[in-house]
C-alpha cells in the first residue's frame, strides 16, 4: 500500500464558510495536509478581502491549488 497526501477538508454543507476566519474584517483561509512521511502542514493564507463571496471564491481556488501542487485527487 502506497502513501499518499492528503488534505484535510471538514466540509459541512451547512456552513459555506468552512475554513474561513475573519480576524478584524479581513477574510483568511487554513486548512492542513497531511504528507505520506507521517507530518502534517498547516496551511494559513490571508484572502486579501472584507467580502465573504471573494472570499469565498478565493479559498477554493486555493484548494485547487493546494490539490494540484501536492498531487492530491480531487
Amino acid at each position: 500500500m502506497t502513501s499518499q497526501t492528503k488534505i484535510a477538508l471538514r466540509i459541512n454543507d451547512e456552513n459555506p464558510n468552512h475554513h474561513l476566519w475573519n480576524n478584524r474584517g479581513v477574510w483568511w483561509c487554513h486548512v492542513t495536509v497531511h504528507k505520506p512521511d507521517a507530518t502534517a502542514e498547516r496551511l494559513r493564507f490571508s484572502l486579501k478581502t472584507r467580502d465573504i463571496e471573494k472570499a469565498r471564491t478565493r479559498r477554493d481556488r486555493i484548494f485547487a491549488d493546494i490539490q494540484k501542487h501536492f498531487g492530491i485527487a480531487a
